[in-house]
């Protein structure tokens, strides 16, 4: 096997997965780690490991490149910083697999796939699911249409986050940081992002493709001290017509989810549905025949997807989740912070404190979000004082954020 050389580009957090990964298992895969990138690399697990086998670490990426080379580089640093590092690594000859979202805007995606293109590399996003052997078996007979026409799809993540959540780093929580650039972190761009890409994903008309939002509706809330939102209840309809809620909230005390039903023609497809108790952990499919479809387990916690990458970059397999695929994502975003751009406080009355850290949640709001999810509607559709509508913002031609 051809050896294949990788930068790891923020080796703490979500990145040590990947260091954990390569230290253990990259010498069947034929990886040499040439270099990690991090400003401040105590963060990372494996640091003493890292320096016995004498890998390199340098503080920018530009720095790496000044004396090294690789054929793919593993980008898991903060949003803001996915869109330079991506095409930095690009110009300079490397192939990239960077952690979701893709980038904080639709325009940055577009400079992305410029640079993508024109260099002729690869790109893979890490949405986890697209990369799921579980999730592609389900979506291989939602191409053939063995479940019928998609009807409705909608996702519920009760996750709740206290304040070392927001304390873990200048950027958490935050629209944009101190120079201008937009982050837009929030419960549905980071931690529940997967499972708002896995509908738009799933109904796209390629293994590898999402289909495109058209509108998109928000009401975004937060009970925490932070500029973004903690609270989500985001209505999107698609190109096909299809409508997709998604409910996700850091704001609540008891942890719920991911729990979703997809509504097909002739099937449900459910996950931890507690009304199809089969699906506890595993993605099943109820026919209108009766007939259950047993398609396994997701995998949370895989990096299948650093490993498909580096066989797509030997031309042994395909990106399952290209740019234009995390796009819909971003799009939905985007369009989701344009539709409530200022962000809804909850009453103070209905905050409760707790904890310490301190975990700041909201009186009801499990409550309100179970029933909108069970129903199909928003927020303000219900009887809930607090809730507010979002403006209905269209997606089509959407190529900047903001629009204005």
């Amino acid at each position: 096997m051809e050896s294949l050389s990788i930068v790891l580009v923020a080796i703490g957090g979500y990145g040590n997965n990947y260091v954990k990964a390569l230290l253990q298992e990259g010498d069947n895969y034929g990886i040499e780690i040439v270099g990690a990138v991090d400003p401040y690399p105590e963060s990372c697990i494996n640091l003493e490991e890292l320096k016995r086998r004498k890998i390199p670490i340098f503080s920018d990426l530009e720095e790496f490149y000044k004396i090294k080379k690789a054929n793919l580089a593993v980008i898991s640093s903060p949003i803001h910083f996915h869109c330079k590092q991506t095409i930095t690594a690009l110009e300079n000859g490397s192939n990239v697999l960077c952690e979701k979202p893709a980038a904080a805007t639709i325009q940055e995606i577009y400079r992305m796939i410029e640079t993508r293109d024109r260099t002729q590399l690869k790109v893979a996003i890490g949405f986890q699911w697209a990369y799921d052997q579980a999730y592609i078996s389900l979506k291989n007979d939602v191409m053939k249409g063995l479940l019928g026409k998609p009807k409705r799809l909608k996702t519920l993540v009760l996750w709740p986050r206290n304040m070392a959540y927001y304390r873990r780093s200048n950027w958490a929580g935050r629209k944009m940081d101190n120079n201008g650039n937009w982050i837009l972190d929030s419960v549905a761009n980071n931690a529940t992002a997967h499972f708002l890409h896995n509908m738009l994903h799933l109904l796209g008309k390629s293994i590898e493709s999402s289909t495109r939002p058209i509108e998109v509706t928000a009401e975004l809330y937060k009970a925490n001290p932070i500029e973004n939102f903690d609270t989500s209840a985001i209505r999107v309809l698609t190109e096909d017509r299809v409508e997709i809620l998604f409910y996700a909230t850091h704001a609540v005390r008891n942890q719920v989810g991911p729990i979703f039903i997809y509504e097909f023609e002739s099937a449900i497809v459910a996950y931890n549905e507690p009304t199809i108790p089969e699906s506890t952990n595993k993605l099943i499919a109820r026919f209108k025949d009766g007939n259950i479809k047993d398609y396994g387990s997701p995998n949370h916690s895989s990096v299948r997807k650093l490993w498909k990458t580096i066989d797509a970059i030997r031309g042994k397999d395909i990106v399952y989740c290209p740019l234009e695929s995390a796009m819909a994502h971003t799009l939905t975003i985007n369009g989701a912070q344009e539709s409530t751009p200022e962000i809804i406080d909850f009453p103070e009355e209905i905050i409760r404190r707790e904890g310490d850290p301190v975990l700041n949640w909201v009186e009801g709001l499990e409550e309100t979000l179970k029933y909108c999810y069970r129903e199909g509607i928003l927020p303000s559709e219900t009887n809930v004082s607090w809730a507010k509508p979002g403006k209905k913002i269209s997606l089509i031609d959407y190529i900047k954020f903001p629009t204005r």
